[in-house]
């Protein structure tokens, strides 16, 4: 690239702009899933929308790739490019919580727990993902949290978003304005432009009643049979998910986390069941506050472990499913995985129509992940074919349509599976917003069918 162009955007971008071999190039470089080992040609650590502005178009003047990272937490990759310009928001992390309203505007730079502790200084929140450390903008564009039965999905509680788009302009979108934008960034996967920032409905919310039983692996058949019949009339203040995964002495269980959001003492009435049906290995259930519970997971997902991941929604968790799963509970080769993992969608997220956003995921009650992790990159084969193998077994069992969030690189097959029947819609408005696919470093939708 030419020095002088370089040194004017350098000179355009308030933030730092890298190059390979400066300090702090392998830092914003690397995400944590280090299964990803990209090196893009620049990285521009922008301070706000106007950087983004500056870099869209410095992009497009000298036709370079685009990637843009917020957490960094694709678990495809998305968000690092090789020999491109990587915008990397994670610095842009303003947040305003108007309590009058109840609505909060945030950067998409945020991760989770910087939202969360912002809001719930207020006794606010909305529904957000289980992993503390996940930037917000990747997470909100799906959306599935300890509080969608109750409020919706976070796509759901988006009011309205300012966007970037392939021809360097910013645009506000929302109910009222660029209303077809504001339609496909909730669910678009960012291949309209880059968010910089959302705003979103909040809801009160004091201490919560949840955590987790823990099963051994053996009993995971038995466990997923109560899952399922305690799954059926459980009220929307309520969310659960099971699955297998290692404690850190090693020992394989089967657990079954929950959040009830409603009344802590209502909650240990509710839960009662899920706390008696057998007799745990550990109950770690509990009144808590809301960041308490956020940040359950954090430390079984440090950066830095390889990660892939398969995932689809289920047809039925009847006894066929239940027995299929429970085969592959506690057999992981990597004591790191979580896999088979089922969650559990219901309440307002599943009472939103299929085509109401670009979010199509609305009418299935169980979701199937193999989140497989490992330490060392000689163990990746064995963690890849494990995977691969226990997903294809269950295969016949699943819909085609999965959860973005949870999608490795699968291709453009999969990637059109996720967007279901809001294909078409996308595709014109990709058409619209992006005829060049400018933004093509995600889950992709091209501008022609």
């Amino acid at each position: 690239m030419d020095l002088s162009a370089l040194e004017k955007l350098r000179t355009a971008v308030r933030g730092a702009v890298l190059c390979p071999g400066q300090d702090g190039y392998d830092t914003a470089r690397t995400i944590p899933n280090a299964m990803i080992d990209r090196r893009p040609a620049l990285i521009a650590r922008c301070t706000g929308a106007a950087d983004v502005i500056v870099c869209v178009r410095f992009a497009r003047e000298h036709d370079l790739l685009v990637s843009v990272r917020g957490g960094g937490h694709s678990v495809a990759g998305k968000s690092v490019c090789d020999d491109g310009l990587m915008i990397d928001v994670s610095a842009m992390k303003g947040i305003r919580v108007n309590l009058s309203r109840k609505t909060v505007r945030a950067e998409t730079g945020l991760t989770l727990g910087e939202f969360d502790r912002e809001t719930q200084a207020f006794g606010l929140a909305t529904t957000l993902g289980v992993v503390s450390k996940t930037g917000i903008a990747g997470l909100t564009l799906g959306g599935w949290g300890h509080l969608h039965a109750k409020y919706g999905l976070a796509l759901d509680n988006v009011i309205g978003a300012d966007v970037v788009t392939a021809d360097g302009r910013l645009l506000t979108t929302n109910a009222s304005e660029n209303e077809d934008l504001f339609w496909g960034v909730r669910g678009g996967s960012g291949n309209f432009g880059i968010v910089t920032s959302l705003q979103y409905r909040l809801h009160e919310l004091g201490p919560v009643f949840g955590g987790a039983v823990f099963h051994p692996a053996a009993k995971a058949g038995e466990v997923l049979r109560f899952f399922h019949d305690y799954s059926q009339a459980i009220p929307d203040e309520l969310v659960i998910q099971c699955g297998s995964f290692s404690l850190p002495d090693n020992t394989p269980v089967f657990a079954v986390a929950a959040c009830y959001c409603g009344r802590p003492s209502e909650g240990e009435k509710v839960l009662k069941p899920l706390r008696t049906f057998l007799p745990p290995i550990v109950d770690a259930i509990g009144e808590m506050s809301y960041l308490q519970l956020q940040g359950m997971f954090d430390p079984f997902f440090p950066p830095g472990r390889l990660t892939y991941v398969k995932s689809n929604f289920i047809r039925a968790l009847n006894d066929d499913v239940i027995r299929a799963i429970a085969e592959f509970a506690g057999r992981s080769p990597s004591p790191f995985s979580f896999a088979p993992f089922v969650e559990h969608w219901h309440g307002a997220a599943t009472r939103v129509g299929i085509t109401d956003t670009a979010f199509p995921h609305r009418q299935h009650s169980y979701n199937l992940m193999f989140w497989s992790n490992w330490e060392s990159p000689s163990e990746s084969d064995k963690n890849i074919r494990w995977t691969r193998t226990s997903w294809n077994a269950l295969r016949p069992f699943l819909v085609e349509g999965s959860y973005g969030n949870y999608v490795s690189d699968e291709g453009d097959l999969f990637a059109r599976a996720a967007y279901g029947p809001n294909y078409e819609r996308l595709v014109a408005l990709k058409k619209k917003y992006d005829p060049t696919n400018f933004f093509r470093m995600n889950h992709n939708i091209k501008p022609t069918i």
